[in-house]
């Protein structure tokens, strides 16, 4: 029986270095195998994307766009797919359903802003959602089946 203190990795799983610069019997002596002088052959070289001082792609390619950094992360969730999810069992529909329901029945994935309820599909069943947001069409129709939507994040006035 093996004991914890004699497990070894298997012969040759493990390849041990090879050490350049030793000598010429080693093979890999005098250069190192970095070839003749050069910006390669030095040390502390070999810079990503440098192009031997022409402008590099990175740089010559123009630049669009921006990134908004105070943009909200909603995780969109779709009336139909709500609607398989009750059809399946997975939501229960006698309490309200938010962010946490939505997300155990592997609906509102991500968003770290909470969920925002879109139109897309059919509802036919009457729910009650507490989201961070939801479209008007998505609204319009949970409310026509006697449903109700309270939405908890105020929409910022369009300016």
């Amino acid at each position: 029986m093996t004991k914890l203190n004699d497990i070894r990795d298997n012969n040759g799983a493990r390849k041990g270095r090879i050490r350049v610069g030793r000598g010429i019997g080693s093979g890999k002596g005098k250069t190192a195998g970095r070839g003749q002088k050069g910006a390669k052959a030095r040390s502390g070289v070999s810079v990503n994307g440098f192009e031997g001082g022409q402008m590099p792609l990175h740089m010559r390619i123009p630049k669009r766009g921006f990134n908004n950094i105070f943009a909200k992360d909603y995780a969109e969730v779709n009336l139909g797919l709500v609607q398989k999810a009750i059809d399946a069992g997975k939501l229960d529909v006698s309490a309200v359903v938010d962010h946490a329901a939505l997300k155990g029945a592997g609906l509102g994935r991500g968003g770290k802003d909470g969920v925002r309820l879109l139109a897309k599909g059919a509802l036919t069943t009457k729910v009650s959602f507490k989201v961070a947001g939801a479209s008007k069409g998505a609204v319009a129709a949970v409310e026509a089946l006697g449903g109700a939507v309270e939405v908890t994040v105020k929409a910022e006035p369009a300016a």
